[in-house]
Formats: structure tokens, C-alpha cells, sequence
């Protein structure tokens, strides 16, 4: 190939994946769109494509990484942008985030911007505030230095400025994880086993696949592996009476049930009857037909009432800051404040306290969150244990020992992703003492 032949390719290929002026327009819109935090991100995302469907595919996937890109990195870009200007932030974010040049953008932006980008790029390395380089608010920074430490703070916001994998649950129902393994293999996904959940699979980036015909006929389920993991410590049996207290779309109810194998009972109870929606059509695929959601008012509704002392296993995935997550969820560290976690300790306590009402004697509730906060873990629990005599802690480790996952947080689960690679998780499990 002759030199100028080369030339011209390298020139092709950048226009290629240069950004496109409508993509930036549609960046701009969107992270302004975002920014107001008046719902969670990707509702507020859906929102805006529902507003502009004229949009493509590809230019959805370009928005979508890109907010959610923005929504991790937030703070430092805004900082070293020194504004809030959506349109400025977008170029900005492409520049430091997806490492184009200010050149390679000159045909698709004003002159004053590239002017405003030269400038922005010499900021680059310029020192920030501590919690500003982690990309967390001031209040979150200063806890977690409290709870963890200088280092092990550095290390779990780093992770949390970065983009999680997308982690897979087999459907032992209808599969088993080394036939997904080989045929995602031999698709050419970059795809491999978990270190701990013998149901999990791992995936590096982001592929699409919504549409792939393994997860269209519930052979596979998106489900992080911390989260399969909270599902191993309930251990139902088959023939087992079950509730999933706070269900929401139902994924931990879909591992409950697979481990089940379709017997026993299992309730899904959830107070929004918008999120249960969501697990119909997952639990159509799933091949299940133990699962019962039930839509409840309260922690107290008479759905629950009817059932105490009934129950063999109950799962508390309480409702809480999901600080864990915020790989995935990055706008929760900017929605979420101090009074949020008061808030929300008080009602994970009563919904613990509820739940523990269903226990039969001998029986087992499981206390989650996807918090890194000990005030939502910890401290829920042991006021709950000082609180009821009549239960007590298993430990965790030697449950997990007994289910043949190598994996030691200790007599309770604590899962972070910069240490274990999945979500963070807490999880205890507390037995009602046989009468």
C-alpha cells in the first residue's frame, strides 16, 4: 500500500469514528436532560429518546455511553470544564473520556469552541480536590473515609469511575453454564466463568444483547454476580415455602426459583406495582411456574400477615442508597444525600422487623442491601438481633464453605467491586431458633 494510500485510510477511519455534529447536539440534550436528577438516569435517558425518535441506533449507544460516562466522571469534568454548560460539558467529555483530539473535532464544531477545548485540554492535569478527582460529593468522600480508610476509599471510588461488565445468570431450568459458555465462545464474546457464583458468567464491555436468542428464551439472565451470590446464601429447598420481600423486577425471584427447580412455593412481594410489572415478562421465559407476585401496600399488608410463622426462607433485598452499584448507576451518588440515608435506614428497619414475622421457627431471613454504607448493614442488623432474642446469626462464610463457593468476607457478606469484581453487596442471614 502506497504511503498516501495509508494516509487516507487513517483519515477515513477517523472520520468514521469521530463524532458527528447531530451526535454532540443530541449529547448536549441529553446530559442536560439527565442533570436534572428529578428520576433515575435511565428513565430520564428513555425519556429523551422517546422525545427524539428520529434518532438511530447507533447514535442511542453513543448517547447512552456517553451520559453514563459523564454521570461517573461528573464532578472532575465540571471542574476542570469550569461549567455547566451541557454543550461545552459533551465536547469536553469526548475529549477527555473517548480521547478525541480537538483537531479530529474542527469540522464539526465553531472555531470558539475548539478556541474553549484547547484551553479545557491544558486543565487536564491540573490538581483537584480530593473528593472532586473521585468523583463523589463531599459528604459521600468524607464517609467513606471514616468507614474504610484513605486507601481503601481510593480504591473504590476508582472502580466506581469505571464502567462495570455485564455479568449473566444461567438458567439451570433450561441450561447449563458450560453449554452458555461454549456458545457465547464460539460467537467470539470475550466471555468467561465468575470466581465465585456457579451460575455466573462474565462478559467484558457492554455487546447488546437484548435480542440474542439465549436471553429471548430465558436461557440466560442479566444478573450481577453479587447479587446471584445474595441469592445462594437463602438456600431455599424444593419443597420450601419462600418470599422475596422486596422483589422489584424479580431477578433474585428467578434465581430463588430456578434453585427450586420450579416446587415449593415462592412469593415475590413488591409495594410498586410498576416493578413487578417487570418481572411478567422475565418470569414467562424463565420456565418457572412456582413464582407469585403479589403487589402489597405496606410491609404490614394483610398478604403478609396471613403468612407469619409459615414461611421456611425470606429475603430481605432492602431498598436502600445502592451505593454498590453506582458502576452501573452512577447518578445515584448525586441523588442521593444525607437525610436520603436517614430516611432510608428508618424504613429498612421496619421492613426487616416485617419481615421477620413470616419466619417459622428454624426457619431463615436473609438482610441485603447493595450499600456500602455500614448504617444500611451493620447497623440494621445488629439493633434487629438485639431486638429479637429469638433469632441468631448464621455465618456466612461457612454457608458459603457448605455451598462450595470460595469466597471469605467473614460471618457476613461484604462484597466491593474494586476487591471482588461485582457489585458491592451486604447480606446477613439470621435463623429463627426452632421452638
Amino acid at each position: 500500500m502506497s504511503e498516501a494510500g495509508g494516509r487516507r485510510m487513517t483519515q477515513a477511519s477517523k472520520d468514521e469514528t469521530r463524532p458527528r455534529r447531530n451526535q454532540l447536539a443530541a449529547l448536549a440534550g441529553a446530559i442536560e436532560r439527565v442533570a436534572r436528577f428529578d428520576m433515575p438516569a435511565d428513565a430520564a435517558l428513555s425519556s429523551f429518546f422517546r422525545e427524539h425518535a428520529e434518532m438511530g441506533a447507533r447514535d442511542r449507544a453513543f448517547v447512552s455511553d456517553a451520559v453514563f460516562a459523564y454521570l461517573r466522571r461528573k464532578r472532575s469534568l465540571e471542574t476542570l470544564a469550569q461549567t455547566n454548560s451541557p454543550r461545552l460539558l459533551a465536547l469536553a467529555l469526548v475529549v477527555r473520556d473517548f480521547s478525541h483530539s480537538v483537531r479530529e473535532l474542527e469540522p464539526v464544531i465553531h472555531a470558539s469552541d475548539a478556541r474553549w477545548l484547547a484551553d479545557f485540554k491544558g486543565r487536564l492535569h491540573a490538581p483537584l480536590p480530593l473528593a472532586a478527582a473521585a468523583d463523589v460529593p463531599d459528604w459521600l468522600w468524607e464517609r467513606l473515609g471514616e468507614i474504610c480508610g484513605d486507601e481503601a476509599r481510593a480504591s473504590l471510588t476508582r472502580a466506581w469511575q469505571t464502567p462495570a461488565p455485564l455479568d449473566l445468570r444461567v438458567n439451570v431450568m433450561k441450561a447449563t453454564r458450560d453449554a452458555a459458555l461454549a456458545a457465547f465462545s464460539a460467537e467470539g464474546f470475550p466471555i468467561a466463568t465468575t470466581p465465585y457464583a456457579p451460575f455466573a458468567l462474565r462478559i467484558d464491555g457492554r455487546p447488546m444483547l437484548a435480542r440474542h436468542p439465549w436471553l429471548a428464551d430465558g436461557r440466560v439472565e442479566v444478573q450481577d454476580e453479587g447479587s446471584q451470590l445474595v441469592g445462594l446464601l437463602v438456600a431455599p429447598r424444593r419443597t420450601d415455602m419462600v418470599v422475596d420481600f422486596c422483589a422489584g423486577a424479580g431477578g433474585k425471584t428467578l434465581l430463588l426459583g430456578a434453585m427450586m427447580r420450579s416446587q415449593g412455593r415462592l412469593y415475590a412481594f413488591d409495594v410498586a406495582a410498576k416493578r413487578l410489572a417487570r418481572l411478567a415478562p422475565r418470569l414467562a421465559r424463565s420456565g418457572l411456574s412456582n413464582v407469585h407476585p403479589q403487589v402489597i401496600a405496606s410491609e404490614r399488608d394483610t398478604k403478609v400477615k396471613r403468612l407469619a410463622g409459615k414461611i421456611d426462607r425470606v429475603l430481605v433485598d432492602a431498598p436502600c442508597t445502592g451505593f454498590g452499584t453506582l458502576r452501573r448507576n452512577p447518578d445515584l451518588k448525586w441523588r442521593q444525600t444525607p437525610a436520603d440515608v436517614v430516611e432510608l435506614t428508618a424504613k429498612q428497619a421496619r421492613i426487616v422487623d416485617a419481615a421477620a414475622t413470616l419466619v417459622k421457627p428454624g426457619g431463615r431471613l436473609v438482610y441485603a442491601t447493595c450499600s456500602v454504607l455500614p448504617e444500611e448493614n451493620d447497623g440494621i442488623v445488629d439493633a434487629f438481633l438485639a431486638a429479637h432474642p429469638d433469632f441468631s446469626e448464621a455465618n456466612v462464610a461457612a454457608l458459603l464453605a457448605h455451598a462450595g463457593v470460595p469466597l471469605d468476607t467473614g460471618a457476613r457478606l461484604r462484597l466491593r467491586p474494586d476487591v471482588h469484581g461485582c457489585d458491592g453487596f451486604f447480606a446477613a442471614v439470621l435463623e429463627r431458633k426452632a421452638q
